[in-house]
């Protein structure tokens, strides 16, 4: 699934053949180039045999009340619970219903790292953009139901907790599983791609998180393109469609909105020589989907002076040590803007 997406899959305990016993549920999304990516994914799920249940979860005022409800007694009787985004309200929300036993969090996105470092830390269960500004009135309504969560994430007699994924982990909850993903699923399923001369670049939603200041971005983009002559400029799917725009006719890049995750796409191919980033998910998931390839991913720095005033106060810490912890990356020196 797309990193940070929201999904929860029930597997029972029962003795039913592998590759039967997973239900993957999907909490659909409202933003389009999700919900586009989400359906190519329950279509590779379904290819492999698991059944999906996609859930209208927030199309309309009922839409939670009957999503809630349909799930409620699957995830009474469900010994593991998989879940995709531990931030997600809706998911806390579920977790308050099931009595599980073995809880895993599959998450490729930088949020894992911060979701663990809390979880270790005993701290309220806030994504890394967000932390530093003051509660608002919804966090304050929440509040119970994520704390009930952050608890029945916590590993005690009786209950096990995993985190798979790719992204480092620095601080290991007393009592949590970190099992790597070393996308071995992907390498096997899709590719070797083609490699072109070029080189492609990849965007990120920090402008539509308020980090980052858009015109900076902009700037940094058609600098980093113009230096090492990048053609395609590979969309996150929450960027917006007036960014993209302008990044098209202000640098010439060609924007390729991925229908599916960026990994997947990559594997396929084609794909550039050189793949240019900023700090993200992809500095810690492209190496280890195209391994073996010789596709170098290039990563620039978000310089200090891009932030929005908004910014969280641990913004920069953060998207640095995404950069620092990657392996298997060249690091190039932050681009100068005017």
């Amino acid at each position: 699934m797309p990193s940070g997406s929201e999904s929860i899959g029930a597997l029972p305990s029962r003795g039913v053949p592998s590759g039967a016993e997973l239900t993957l549920v999907v909490l659909s999304p409202t933003d389009p180039m999700t919900r586009g990516q989400l359906r190519r994914m329950a279509d590779l799920a379904r290819d492999e045999g698991y059944e999906v249940r996609w859930e209208e979860a927030r199309g309309g005022t009922t839409a939670p009340f009957q999503t809630i409800g349909g799930l409620a007694g699957a995830l009474r009787r469900a010994d593991r619970i998989v879940m995709g985004d531990p931030f997600s309200r809706y998911v806390q929300l579920l977790l308050t219903i099931t009595r599980a036993r073995d809880l895993v969090v599959v998450d490729d996105g930088t949020a894992t790292m911060e979701f663990v470092a809390q979880l270790a830390r005993g701290e309220r269960l806030v994504r890394w953009h967000r932390k530093g500004g003051r509660p608002g009135p919804r966090d304050l309504l929440f509040a119970p139901v994520s704390s009930s969560a952050r608890r029945r994430l916590t590993p005690r007699a009786g209950r096990r907790v995993e985190v798979f994924s790719s992204m480092p982990v620095e601080e290991t909850p007393d009592g949590v599983t970190i099992t790597a993903n070393d996308f071995g699923w992907t390498r096997a399923r899709f590719g070797p791609p083609r490699i072109t001369k070029g080189a492609d670049m990849v965007g990120t939603s920090l402008v539509e998180t308020g980090v980052v200041d858009g015109d900076r971005y902009l700037e940094a983009v058609r600098g980093l393109a113009k230096a090492h002559g990048a053609a395609r400029y590979f969309a996150h799917r929450r960027e917006s469609t007036e960014k993209l725009h302008r990044l098209a006719t202000q640098t010439g890049l060609e924007i390729v909105r991925p229908d599916l995750p960026l990994e997947l796409i990559a594997r396929r191919g084609p794909i550039g020589r050189t793949v240019l980033s900023f700090p993200s998910t992809v500095v810690h998931t492209l190496p280890l989907a195209l391994a073996g390839t010789g596709v170098r991913v290039a990563v620039c720095d978000i310089d200090p002076t891009w932030l929005t005033d908004h910014a969280s106060p641990r913004a920069q810490g953060f998207l640095s040590g995404v950069t620092d912890t990657a392996k298997d990356i060249h690091r190039l020196s932050t681009v100068a803007l005017a």
